[in-house]
């Protein structure tokens, strides 16, 4: 008989956790009998057929007070479910489903909680809920890991990185094309050069960086071009481009359930999120041959685009006056840029320009851009399914 696994997500709209706990479900029903218990139903973005999925109908709600009781009463609707399904593994994805599964615990399963982003360690208060109820913590990333070890003194741990289907991902974006505002040539008759990343309207994600980076390159290249995908209306950005004058140059594509097409006309990934768990986007990008330009933000990209994770070059460049930027075995690195929103066109910092010097130097040879764009579909191969399953099951093993 097969083991049961419960697997708890708030939603399944488009998002990282979220892809994650769908293709976990997909890849373990082999093994598992799997369920997967969501708190609300609206906006499903992920193919769900099939898959065995109880809605307790507990949609998110506004104000502090209101939020403590959802947790209590979706905790309770939970605690119910366990008791009358039995799981032998509850595995939460993000921080409200490891409230939940923290605190409906029976005592009978095992309570796996997936911390999903680094902004997810610095809850001191959650964390320390979560540390005294916890038969494992699941991380993203070794740097989350370490973090528990450090400040917690927690080492119920393990990392267990997002995973792929690399083959789908270059697959699905042969089979369509994208509708882009632009052709393969701008008026001048140059090759159209498209830079891409994807990410929700968020602060979390430095958009404001990225546009402003982009707006230097168009400026020496101008057959450039900047796709950038995701959820939300973007509308202090599209004002930012428009005041950068490039708002021709970027098209704002809204969120896409079918990306690859966007992002295999890519050549560079751009990557200046302030926080990450690890970066779905960015190893996606990667998978279809985009060369990565990213910042070192906690947590992720010096994971996966340098082979012993290490940045401590970043400081001894500094110290002796050069510019920090580390050429990676798999991508380009530089500093986390300042996190506090800049929607002043007039103002381009010191970091922004760093980056756009990186990207042009990329745009303008040909042999170092095409070095990364190789490495980075060789990476992207470490991050498989079959890693994934083999590592699950033997956790699945122990507990």
């Amino acid at each position: 008989m097969k083991k049961k696994l419960m697997l708890i997500s708030p939603m399944l709209h488009q998002g990282g956790f979220e892809r994650v706990c769908i293709t976990t479900a997909r890849l373990m029903e082999p093994y598992f009998d799997v369920t997967i218990v969501i708190f609300n139903s609206a906006n499903i973005a992920y193919d769900v057929e099939g898959l065995n999925i109880i809605d307790i109908r507990m949609g998110a709600k506004k104000g502090k007070v209101k939020k403590i009781f959802n947790i209590v009463k979706r905790s309770l609707k939970v605690r119910k479910l366990k008791k009358q399904m039995k799981p032998d593994i509850a595995y939460s994805f993000g921080p409200t489903a490891n409230m939940v599964n923290a605190f409906s615990k029976t005592g009978h399963e095992k309570v796996w909680l997936g911390l999903r982003n680094y902004t997810d360690v610095e809850e001191t208060v959650k964390v320390r809920l979560f540390t005294k109820l916890a038969d494992l913590i699941i991380c993203c990333s070794k740097t989350i890991e370490k973090e528990l070890d450090i400040k917690f003194g927690f080492n119920r741990t393990t990392t267990l990185y997002n995973l792929y289907d690399v083959y789908t991902i270059r697959r699905e974006a042969q089979e369509k094309e994208p509708e882009l505002p632009w052709g393969d040539y701008d008026e001048q008759g140059r090759k159209i050069r498209c830079m891409v990343s994807m990410g929700r309207d968020d602060d979390m994600k430095g958009f404001w960086h990225m546009l402003k980076v982009f707006a230097i390159v168009h400026k020496q290249v101008p057959e450039s071009r900047l796709i950038l995908m995701g959820a939300g209306t973007f509308a202090y950005y599209k004002k930012l481009a428009e005041d950068l004058d490039i708002r021709d140059a970027v098209y704002f594509a809204g969120m896409q359930r079918g990306p690859y097409k966007y992002l295999k006309k890519g050549e560079i990934y751009l990557l200046t999120s302030l926080n990450e768990g690890f970066p779905n986007a960015l190893v996606e990008g990667m998978a279809l041959g985009l060369a990565p330009v990213s910042v070192d933000c906690l947590t992720g990209p010096a994971e996966i685009l340098l082979e012993d994770g290490d940045t401590a070059l970043f400081e001894k460049q500094m110290q002796e006056g050069k510019k920090p930027v580390i050429y990676g075995e798999y991508g380009i690195l530089v500093p986390c840029m300042d996190r506090n929103r800049d929607l002043d066109a007039g103002h381009i910092s010191t970091e922004e320009k760093h980056m756009a010097d990186i990207v042009l130097d990329l745009l303008g040879d040909d042999e170092k851009l095409g070095h990364y764009q190789k490495a980075a579909m060789e990476r992207a191969q470490i991050f498989t399914y079959e890693n994934y399953v083999e590592q699950f099951l033997k956790l699945a093993e122990n507990a």
